[in-house]
């Protein structure tokens, strides 16, 4: 990067005109409001902004975060606000921008992995990110959801309640359920406010959320589900209202259980709309599994800030050995070869002049880091070389998780 768009942090009086000019590289408008929220979770002295003359032409920020990673709770560099101005595009600004950024983590010493959510898949690759968690984006027709004789409601009760009475026992249940759930992250209670922010503008013509919360037989809140309704029609007059879930955390199978029959006995509502887990229990409860459909996207990205402190912060599913070959065009400091020790919570990872079993790239282990992507799938497609015999097969199975990993919170990484 040239002088010509130098970088350095927002200012305090800087941060409106910054924000405004990333949402409109993204043909959004953001109110007072909505910065006003925004503004009250960032970290200024994580932003960055690339400047022509005083005018801010790009930036990015990160979010001091932990996510849950198998096996362990690692902290997690938020990567958001990421946005050139439409006039400053193709500048290498948002080269230069990734660059500073990493290079900042790794010479800090700062948290050993990044994460974001891409507004388009062909874009962070480049940088070394891989696509870590996927999601179904399910379309329920609710007169078909008949559930499984002899399913458990655990005998509790479901409570509609207003966002002051609830929001301690959702924040309650989140807790008790991120630290068990892969790549759940954490919620300090600036990213509860804005998880919980609801301005008319920003329902999408749909309600204000709901809160329910489910009660076991103790009076113990053990789940909950954050929804809208949405009332619309197609094109061709039919009723395409939709309860839309925003979110639903379970502590239990029952309560699970019990929420979702709640949400299927919604009265005047044909759909249920509700981005899910790749493996979300729903239609295992279900006597017709086709009352169920699903498109899966990609969601949360990450990117191994330095590949030795990431790979030694998780834990594996089988003991292993093995040595790995790596290839990182844009952090040359992760090029090497490391051997991977791994035998329960005993994990280490150093670099080594061994003979190497796998040969792949930084955005493949970003894929593959939190047990969603599989090393097998990528060496079928020609992105990971076995090297030793027996090593893909080895480290497949121990990078493995037992449940599919899995973003709660949408398409964005930032302020939840």
């Amino acid at each position: 990067m040239t002088d010509a768009y130098p970088l350095r942090p927002v200012s305090d009086g800087e941060f409106a005109t910054w924000a405004r000019m990333i949402a409109n590289a993204y043909g959004s408008d953001w109110s007072d409001e909505e910065l006003a929220h925004m503004r009250a979770a960032i970290e200024l002295d994580r932003t960055i902004a690339a400047f022509d003359g005083n005018t801010p032409v790009g930036g990015a920020a990160l979010y001091t975060r932990s996510l849950t990673v198998p096996g362990a709770v690692l902290p997690v560099a938020g990567v958001t606000w990421v946005g050139v101005a439409p006039t400053h595009r193709r500048r290498g600004i948002l080269t230069s921008l990734m660059r500073e950024q990493l290079t900042g983590l790794h010479e800090s010493g700062g948290e050993p992995i990044a994460a974001l959510g891409p507004s388009e898949a062909a874009i962070y690759g480049r940088f070394g990110y891989g696509p870590a968690t996927f999601a179904n984006q399910l379309r329920c027709e609710k007169r078909s959801m008949l559930f499984r004789p002899g399913t458990d409601y655990g005998g509790g009760s479901v409570l509609l309640l207003d966002r002051e009475a609830a929001r301690p026992l959702i924040e309650k249940v989140y807790d008790q359920v991120r630290t068990g759930s892969i790549a759940w992250p954490d919620r300090a209670e600036r990213f509860w406010d804005s998880r919980l922010a609801d301005p008319p503008h920003s329902r999408g013509g749909a309600t204000s959320l709901r809160y329910a919360v489910y009660r076991d037989r103790d009076g113990d809140t053990t789940g909950y589900a954050l929804y809208r309704i949405n009332d619309a029609r197609d094109a061709l007059g039919n009723d395409t209202t939709a309860v839309r879930i925003v979110e639903l955390a379970a502590a239990t199978p029952q309560a699970y259980a019990a929420l979702w029959s709640f949400l299927v006995g919604i009265d005047l509502v044909p759909w249920i709309e509700y981005e899910a887990a790749m493996d979300e229990p729903l239609p295992h409860l279900l006597t017709d599994r086709r009352a169920v459909r699903s498109t899966v996207v990609d969601r949360l990205w990450v990117r191994l800030v330095d590949v030795d402190r990431a790979l030694a912060g998780r834990r594996y599913s089988t003991p292993l050995d093995v040595v790995l070959d790596v290839k990182d065009d844009f952090c040359r400091w992760n090029t090497g070869r490391y051997r991977l020790q791994a035998e329960g919570d005993a994990v280490v990872c150093e670099r080594t002049k061994d003979p190497a079993g796998l040969q792949l790239t930084a955005s493949d282990l970003g894929a593959a880091f939190l047990g969603g992507t599989t090393i097998a799938s990528l060496a079928s497609a020609g992105l990971v070389r076995e090297l030793r015999s027996g090593a893909l097969t080895r480290t497949a199975r121990a990078f493995r998780a037992d449940r599919e990993p899995f973003y709660p919170a949408g398409w964005a990484f930032p302020a939840y």
